[in-house]
C-alpha cells in the first residue's frame, strides 16, 4: 500500500511539473487510484500464500542436523518444526554424550557422536548443519569445520548465548565484521527517534492541558507548609549519569544525602497536601519537564535516589543494566504491582526484573499500554502513600 501511495505521489508531482494532468479525466484517475490497490493486495497475499506452501512442502524441505544438544540447538529445532515455511526438516542431533545423560525430549533423536557427523552427512545427503557447541569448545568447532570440508552442506554456527541474560539480542555487522548483540539498548537508530518523538508530543500536550492544575498545586504546596514548591533530588539517568528530577514537595524535609529514608504509610514527614498529591501521584507531574528536557522519558525504569542506587547495585545482579535507557515517570514495574515502598531486597529485585523485561520487550505499543494502565491505576492504587 505504501508503494502504491508513493507511485501516486510521484505521478501527481510529474503531472503538476509538466502541466500534463489536464489531459487525463479526473474521474478515470480517481477510479484507478481507488480501485487498483484491492487487486494488488489480493494478488500479493495469494502469491505469498502459494510461495509459503511451496517452500513448506515436505518434498522441498532441506534436511538439517545439529552438532551438539544444547539449549540453543533445542530452541532452534523446535522453531523449525513449528514453522515449516523455513523449509528445513530436522533429522536429529550429534553429541558425544549418551541419550540418557542428555535427557532427550520426545522430538529429539540422537544420530551419533560428533565424530560420526561428517560420514552421516555424506551418506544421507544432509544439506544444512547447525553447529551448536558451547563457546568454550572452540577447538571442537574448528575440528568439525575441517571434517565438513568434504561435504557440500551449508554450515551455520549457533552461539550458545542462552547462558547469558540477553537484553535486545540481535545479529548484525560492524564494518563488515559479524557481531551478536547480547546487551543493547532498545532505542538504537530509528527506534530512538520514535521513542523521543512520542515523549515530546505526549508530554507537550499534557503540560498544556494540565497547566492550570500545575499552577494550583504549586500554590497549595506553597501555602500549606514552609519550604520550596519544587523538590529536586539526584537520581541516576541514562548510562548512569547523574540527573536531578523535579517533584512537587510533599514532605516537611528535603532529603538528598548519602542516606534517604523511604516514605512509609502514615509517614509523619508527609504534609496534608502532600498526602493527597502522593495518593494520586500528582507530585510526579513536574517530571514532564524532565521529559521535555531529555533527561527522562514518559515510560521507563523508575529512577531511584543515588543513595539507594549505590546500595542495591552491590546486592542485585544486573541492577545497573536498567540504566541503558532513560528513566521514566512510570514503568512496567509500576503497573505490575511493584510500586511504593520496597521493604525487602526481594521486592526491589522483583522491580528490577520488570525493568529488565521492559528493555527486552520494548515497542511503542508497550509504552502506550503502560501509560493507559498507569492512568487507570491512579484511581485506586493502594500502594501510593
Amino acid at each position: 500500500m505504501l508503494r502504491w501511495l508513493t507511485l501516486l505521489a510521484i505521478l501527481l508531482i510529474i503531472g503538476y511539473a509538466t502541466k500534463s494532468s489536464s489531459y487525463f479525466s479526473r474521474r478515470v484517475l480517481l477510479t484507478w487510484a481507488v480501485l487498483t490497490p484491492a487487486p494488488l493486495i489480493a494478488f500479493k497475499l495469494a502469491a505469498s500464500e502459494v510461495l509459503r506452501r511451496v517452500v513448506a512442502s515436505a518434498a522441498n524441505a532441506r534436511t538439517a542436523v545439529f552438532a551438539g544438544y544444547t539449549e540453543s540447538s533445542v530452541a532452534l529445532a523446535q522453531r523449525l518444526r513449528t514453522n515449516p515455511e523455513a523449509g528445513l526438516r530436522v533429522a536429529g542431533y550429534f553429541d558425544d554424550r549418551s541419550a540418557l545423560r542428555l535427557g532427550l525430549q520426545d522430538d529429539g533423536k540422537l544420530l551419533g557422536g560428533l565424530s560420526d557427523l561428517a560420514e552421516y552427512c555424506r551418506t544421507h545427503r544432509v544439506e544444512v548443519i547447525f553447529i551448536a557447541l558451547p563457546m568454550r569448545h572452540v577447538q571442537r568447532v574448528l575440528d568439525l569445520l575441517e571434517d565438513m570440508r568434504d561435504t557440500t552442506a551449508s554450515i551455520y554456527y549457533v552461539p550458545d548465548v542462552f547462558i547469558f541474560d540477553l537484553i535486545q539480542s540481535r545479529t548484525g555487522e560492524i564494518l563488515g565484521v559479524p557481531v551478536v548483540s547480547m546487551c543493547e539498548t532498545p532505542f538504537v537508530g530509528h527506534r530512538g527517534l520514535v521513542k523521543r518523538a512520542m515523549d515530546v508530543v505526549i508530554a507537550s500536550i499534557t503540560v498544556v492541558v494540565l497547566s492550570p492544575l500545575l499552577l494550583l498545586i504549586g500554590l497549595l504546596v506553597k501555602l500549606s507548609s514552609p519550604g520550596p514548591v519544587i523538590f529536586r533530588q539526584r537520581r541516576y539517568g541514562l548510562d548512569g549519569e547523574e540527573i536531578r528530577i523535579l517533584k512537587f514537595r510533599t514532605m516537611t524535609v528535603v532529603e538528598d544525602g548519602s542516606h534517604i529514608r523511604q516514605a512509609t504509610r502514615d509517614d509523619e514527614r508527609v504534609t496534608r497536601v502532600g498526602r493527597v498529591l502522593r495518593r494520586y501521584s500528582l507530585d510526579e507531574l513536574p517530571q514532564l519537564f524532565n521529559v521535555l528536557g531529555g533527561s527522562m522519558s514518559l515510560v521507563g525504569p523508575r529512577p531511584h535516589a543515588v543513595a539507594h542506587n549505590e546500595e542495591y547495585r552491590k546486592l542485585i545482579k544486573g541492577y545497573m543494566v536498567r540504566h541503558k535507557v532513560p528513566p521514566g515517570i512510570t514503568g512496567l514495574a509500576q503497573v505490575s504491582g511493584c510500586r511504593g515502598e520496597t521493604r525487602t531486597l526481594e521486592e526491589m529485585k522483583a522491580r528490577v526484573d520488570y525493568d529488565l523485561d521492559y528493555l527486552r520487550q520494548w515497542t511503542p505499543m508497550l509504552d502506550l499500554t503502560i501509560l493507559f494502565k498507569t492512568a487507570l491505576l491512579l484511581l485506586w492504587d493502594r500502594k501510593a502513600y
